[in-house]
């Protein structure tokens, strides 16, 4: 089990003043470093160890001035030829695990991990100490390295949206300076800030394709929880945003999930379009980018972004 769950913002407007200072909000996976004399492992947000799958990420045991044990709490990235995170190319390294293919991944798709708190310093716990007490450790530490980074922070919420958008990065993270981290949380002294909305859906069935995608996925049925542990209902179908090489990676991992009914009511799908439907075991989770919320409940403009196989498929609410 992971030392520590990681603390997690809340969706919410830009506070202003000096209470507050702003990050950039990274577009990867989210990981618990632990890291002690006998090496790094690297934990997931749902508390998988992750650590076979980024070797190049473990040297962070070897850090200077990092002294032992520590637990920090960062994001694995990967860069695009623009310099711009790129979720899409982080996912090729995502399921994989055997070493013959990691070798050439870690030179085809290079990650980094930036790394924005610390929650444990030479063996003593910082979870009471205050965000301006734990970033100014983390600053003092100079840990930077080609596989690692400590981000800037800003003193201005703005500034720092204005950078992500123009960075191609998802927003920012705003952060009360006097607040305490809150392992497992999800908080208002965190509020993530976006210029887009994004959310994570239950994948929970697909449409066949027509024309250019005859024979493949057209789009997907989206869910989400109506309440921790209650029904799967509907909230979106999504089709954009798809190419042809996520398809075939999506016609791959949806084979053997498929099951004989919706998961959740489908009365609301025209008959025809229900008995087209490959309706899937509700497994699997996805985010994708959204313009609000139509009348019937259903997302506007779904957009996709990726799989998301760090989150379970029960945390994601409607």
């Amino acid at each position: 089990m992971p030392p520590v769950l990681p603390m997690m913002a809340a969706l919410g407007v830009m506070p202003t003043g000096a209470d507050w200072a702003y990050e950039l909000k990274w577009d990867g996976i989210r990981v618990i470093a632990e890291v002690d004399a006998d090496g790094c492992r690297l934990w997931s947000r749902n508390s998988r160890d992750v650590s076979g799958g980024y070797p190049e990420l473990l040297g962070l045991a070897e850090a200077p001035g990092l002294q032992l044990p520590a637990v920090l709490d960062g994001e694995i990235v990967t860069l695009d030829e623009n310099g711009a995170p790129s979720f899409g190319l982080l996912q090729r390294r995502m399921h994989v695990r055997d070493p013959r293919q990691l070798a050439q991944l870690v030179v085809q798709v290079p990650v980094s991990v930036r790394v924005f708190d610390i929650l444990r310093f030479d063996g003593k716990s910082l979870l009471e100490a205050t965000y301006d007490e734990r970033r100014a450790l983390l600053e003092s530490l100079d840990i930077d390295d080609p596989f690692w980074e400590v981000p800037q922070a800003y003193p201005d919420g703005e500034q720092a949206l204005d950078l992500s958008a123009s960075t191609g990065l998802e927003g920012v993270v705003a952060k009360r300076r006097k607040s305490r981290y809150l392992p497992g949380k999800r908080s208002s002294d965190w509020i993530k800030v976006k210029p887009v909305l994004t959310r994570d859906v239950v994948l929970c069935g697909w449409h066949p394709g027509e024309g250019n995608r005859a024979g493949r996925i057209g789009s997907l049925y989206c869910g989400a929880y109506a309440e921790p542990g209650g029904d799967l209902v509907l909230i979106g179908k999504v089709g954009s945003g798809l190419d042809f090489a996520m398809l075939d990676l999506l016609g791959a991992e949806l084979a053997g999930l498929e099951i004989d009914r919706p998961p959740f009511d489908a009365s609301s799908i025209p008959g025809t379009d229900r008995r087209a439907a490959h309706w899937l075991d509700p497994l699997l989770v996805a985010e994708v980018t959204y313009s609000g919320w139509a009348a019937d409940g259903r997302l506007r403009h779904p957009v996709w972004r990726g799989l998301r196989l760090d989150i379970d498929p029960e945390s994601v609410l409607v």
